[in-house]
């Protein structure tokens, strides 16, 4: 029995039992949201770990940071590093992204050693593995792909993400655009490519019950994803990007009636001004499904920087009903990244998605922000490093200061201290 078809039953597992009492809310009310399907709790049957949690409505906004190896630097011991740099700084999920190296190993090693639910990206399997006989992706079988995944599942990953939306329909359609960066997610790009040399459909689409099967079958949430997110600001809120939302939003109503979890991944770079209009979008054409977004960017042109950028998007979509956020370090577009960046953007997703839950008015989520202003007023560093987000950046700034009693910003001009008296 999956979480979605105990939700129905008003059968509450373990699992539900845990986030009612982490999100405070009654466990009559998240079986509710999660029979609904605004709600997923994804962990695989085959997997046992410590942060189980949910992702949703009425929960808290979570955050989740990518790792894995790639061709050029398949060190497993390095992702083994980030991925306790990612878990320390407070992410709620990972996302096994390696495609280079012995994939299966590093999955395992991560699956192991995470306390936080992770994920993956089936296809990126199959197109490495044809990748290092020199085979051209649009050479894989459709076959091969779904027992790909099925394995993936049985190894214990908790969330996949598969590119459904990308059909032989919307790939006509994407090429009859005037896209700026055409295609840049790489399963939007490997499906795509794969349509148009072989003439036929997208295999994840049409033997979706097959993919169901499977899901089903270990309770493994489907992360259905955006295979026509927009790349370039002026790509936003298109044809291609909305009517692959559309096609994701009928999946997920299948995927609900088989009692399958579903989320549905959001948009890339989006202008400031379209940020909330995106979220509405898609909780009313997917039903209020939660929403798994990469950032948004709303800006291009801040390569080193676009853990701020997305933190910037990301809140604005997380006040606007985005439910997950996926990190952007500040290595994006440019490199692999190391401990420092994985760190860097964890900490700004954070941000982001605590400003989301206060905009939400999720119970408590001001609390902290109100004591931290009660310390800073009564000069408590001690207690504002605990309140801190980052309080090991925190404490390493504040020691700078020759004045113990106030920053060196003020020094004897402290505000504080004048208002005191």
């Amino acid at each position: 029995m999956t979480q979605l078809e105990a939700a129905k039953q008003l059968n509450p597992t373990e699992e539900m039992r845990k986030v009612a009492k982490d999100e405070n809310i009654e466990i009559q009310d998240l079986m509710r949201q999660i029979a609904e399907g605004k709600v997923v709790i994804p962990k695989n049957k085959n997997r046992n770990f410590e942060n189980v949690m949910a992702i949703g409505k009425m929960m808290r906004t979570k955050i989740n940071a990518n790792i894995g190896t790639s061709g050029d630097c398949p060190t497993y011991e390095r992702e083994m590093e980030k991925l306790q740099v990612a878990i320390d700084a407070g992410a709620d999920s990972v996302m096994d992204l390696s495609t280079g190296g012995d994939l299966e190993k590093i999955r395992g090693m991560i699956l192991e050693n995470s306390s936080v639910m992770v994920g993956a990206v089936p296809i990126y399997a199959v197109a490495a593995r044809l990748a290092e006989k020199d085979i051209p992706t649009n050479k894989m079988d459709g076959e091969e792909l779904l027992k790909s995944i099925e394995k993936q599942c049985e190894q214990g990953v908790d969330y996949i993400t598969v590119h459904c939306g990308v059909t032989k329909e919307s790939v006509a359609r994407m090429d009859r655009s005037n896209r700026i960066c055409g295609i840049v997610s790489r399963g939007g790009s490997i499906l795509a490519d794969w349509i148009r040399k072989n003439g036929k459909e997208n295999p994840l689409f049409e033997y979706y019950d097959d993919l169901l099967e499977i899901a089903y079958k270990y309770d493994v949430t489907l992360s259905l994803g955006d295979g026509f997110r927009p790349g370039a600001i002026a790509d936003a809120t298109d044809r291609g990007q909305i009517d692959e939302l559309i096609i994701l939003g009928e999946l997920a109503e299948r995927a609900k009636e088989r009692n399958v979890q579903t989320m549905i991944e959001g948009p890339g770079h989006v202008p400031l001004n379209q940020i909330q209009a995106n979220m509405i979008l898609q909780k009313r054409l997917c039903n209020d499904a939660p929403f798994y977004i990469l950032g948004p960017l709303p800006t291009d042109i801040a390569p080193g920087y676009d853990h701020i950028t997305s933190a910037i998007g990301g809140a604005i979509a997380g006040a606007a009903g985005a439910d997950f956020l996926c990190y952007v370090t500040p290595a994006e577009h440019l490199c692999l990244p190391d401990m420092d960046d994985v760190r860097e953007g964890v900490i700004a997703s954070k941000i982001a998605a605590h400003i989301a839950d206060i905009a939400k008015g999720y119970p408590g989520a001001i609390d902290k922000d109100i004591q931290m202003s009660i310390y800073r007023k009564n000069l408590d560093w001690e207690g504002m490093f605990s309140m801190a987000i980052d309080p090991v950046r925190a404490r390493e700034k504040y020691q700078k200061n020759n004045d113990v009693n106030s920053c060196t910003m003020c020094g004897k001009l402290c505000a504080v201290k004048i208002d005191k008296k």
